[in-house]
């Protein structure tokens, strides 16, 4: 029986570690994120904290872009219809 030897995590698994559960909502989002940059800009994180901050904080940033984005097109498609149609998620990826 030959021993399996760790397997070195690649870059999208690395990344996946540090995302937020995808139920995260908008306000815990950016609760989070605000607190991120507060530690950040007081200066006394080590560098390898610093760049793991900075990659939640990408990660938090579209998080909340992408609510917004969703949020704007719900309240356009009830002014435009007076109805809220369902949205389709994949057609915003694109953008």
């Amino acid at each position: 029986m030959t021993e399996k030897t760790p397997r070195k995590k690649t870059a999208p698994e690395a990344g996946a570690a540090a995302d937020a559960p995808p139920d995260i909502d908008f306000e815990a989002a950016l609760a989070e994120l605000e607190q991120l940059v507060a530690r950040m800009e007081a200066g006394d994180m080590t560098l390898e904290a610093s760049l793991a901050a900075f990659e939640r904080g990408v990660t938090l940033t579209r998080q909340c872009q992408t609510a917004l984005r969703t949020a704007e097109l719900k309240v356009q498609q009830l002014t435009a219809s007076n109805t809220l149609e369902d949205l389709d998620l994949e057609e915003l990826d694109d953008n």
